[in-house]
């Protein structure tokens, strides 16, 4: 029969789990975040090779007939927007890092002190 672990033992691996799943979810939502600003980045590539005055957005199920420095200044804010995002992410998956090998260092060494012939 496997030994139970220790109730701290149990409590940071499951607060590493945790933390595993946050970090995942973090790096998801970093990746979608970059998605979207290289795709706004290739749209305002597009739209600089237009000579128009007007393009046409789509709107639901129709096109709807805007200005395109409209349309460029609106992508850029979003653009703006979604690097700050990005930023947080980032420090946000940075920090999460950092928890995960702390709590994986301390894991470890309760591991290390609980088993048979271990230290202490």
């Amino acid at each position: 029969m496997a030994e139970r672990l220790p109730p701290e033992v149990e409590s940071k691996l499951t607060r590493l789990q945790a933390l595993q799943a946050q970090y995942t979810r973090v790096t998801q939502e970093r990746r979608a975040v970059e998605s979207e600003i290289g795709e706004i980045d290739r749209i305002l590539g597009i739209l600089g090779e237009v000579e128009d005055e007007y393009v046409y957005r789509a709107v639901g199920g129709i096109l709807v007939k805007v200005e395109k420095e409209k349309v460029v200044n609106e992508l850029k804010d979003r653009k703006e927007l979604l690097q700050l995002r990005l930023q947080k992410l980032k420090k946000q998956e940075e920090a999460l890092r950092k928890q995960m090998e702390e709590l994986g260092k301390q894991i470890q060494k309760l591991r290390g002190v609980l088993k048979p012939g271990g230290a202490g």
